[in-house]
């Protein structure tokens, strides 16, 4: 069936963002910080897994298959929100809902980001539980039973990671972290904990380097990649902030979980695979995306103080000499390999 055919044969293939599943809409449970309405499905057993997708390349196949495989007992349901894959690539994808009743395929409007994907995927979910999971991340086996037997002990609201790898089995940066703050941000971005290690060290953003904790603890923050939370906590604090286009809308989750007294955690013996930097899209315009999100950050979340303010400047210019450094390197390996620029306009 060709992608983009209103068939209502067809339930799990939702080929345009206004046709919602044909499930009783029982209510809306309230708007996030751009007015992103999250609507609430009569729930189901199960997780409902949300992956947002833009030329992410051949590893998304290998994503869908670990969470689909038998082993990840939990799974309702795999809803993909497709953000502007190439034609063969959407090919297959439309081949695999068609064969597989649990994925759910959602495409119509191009690029609209990955927060209001995740936000899109959450209004189509069912699953009691939402996991949401970048495309370029393979769930280690049974990491879905894993993580739902972690979660049986925390209680109503709560949001749970697992332990990101790079593809070498090393801790990926970013998989446990501080809140994002303007001190933490400083420390980072300057990597004052290598000038001065006292005065530091226990101010940085990223632990990934930490020693891991003997059983699931509770964390600051978690990597975006791979974050599993209850589909009512998800509705309580409004989604995904939709502000965000690409990167730091995590951060901005974690903050606002954080601020609503709602615990996040850490599960060190469920494992995923993160290839990260996988997506065909402008290496530039990913890191101008991710400046964006930093700036928007600490604009919308620490801008009342005077002191916040100042040191906000100081980090904005150090994010954006950054954007400057990237760009520089960018346009260099663009001159080597004999191109003009950068071999797409995506983000």
């Amino acid at each position: 069936m060709p992608y983009g055919v209103r068939d209502r044969r067809h339930a799990h293939l939702i080929p345009d963002w206004d046709i919602m599943r044909s499930d009783v809409v029982t209510g809306v449970a309230g708007s996030g910080p751009e007015d992103a309405t999250i609507f609430c499905h009569t729930p189901v057993e199960g997780v409902s897994v949300v992956m947002v997708s833009y030329r992410t390349g051949d590893v998304l196949f290998v994503a869908i298959d670990a969470v689909l495989a038998r082993d990840q007992e939990g799974v309702a349901e795999l809803i993909l929100i497709d953000n502007g894959n190439p034609p063969e690539v959407v090919a297959e994808l439309v081949r695999r809902a068609e064969a597989e009743p649990r994925f759910t395929l959602v495409g119509g409007r191009g690029n609209i980001g990955f927060a209001q994907g995740c936000n899109l995927g959450a209004r189509h979910a069912r699953g009691r539980h939402l996991l949401l999971l970048n495309p370029d991340c393979r769930l280690g086996p049974g990491a879905v039973p894993a993580l739902l037997a972690e979660a049986a002990a925390l209680g109503d609201d709560w949001m749970l990671g697992c332990r990101v790898l790079d593809p070498d089995g090393n801790d990926q940066r970013g998989s446990r972290r501080a809140l994002l703050t303007p001190r933490t941000a400083l420390v980072e971005t300057f990597r004052l904990d290598r000038l001065a290690p006292r005065l530091f060290r226990h101010h940085r953003l990223n632990h990934h380097d930490h020693p891991l904790p003997r059983g699931t603890a509770r964390v600051p923050a978690i990597s975006g990649a791979c974050m599993m939370l209850p589909a009512a906590t998800f509705r309580t604090v409004g989604g995904m902030d939709e502000g965000y286009f690409l990167h730091v809308d995590d951060l901005d989750l974690c903050l606002r979980l954080h601020r609503t007294g709602i615990p996040v955690y850490f599960a060190p013996h469920v494992e995923a695979v993160h290839h990260a930097g996988s997506s065909r899209a402008s290496p530039l315009r990913v890191e101008w995306h991710k400046t964006r999100g930093f700036l928007r950050y600490f604009r919308v979340h620490f801008r009342t103080s005077l002191l916040f303010s100042l040191l906000g400047l100081l980090i904005g210019a150090g994010a954006l000499g950054r954007f400057g450094i990237k760009a520089a390197q960018s346009l260099l390996r663009s001159a080597r390999n004999g191109r003009p620029g950068s071999h797409d306009a995506g983000p």
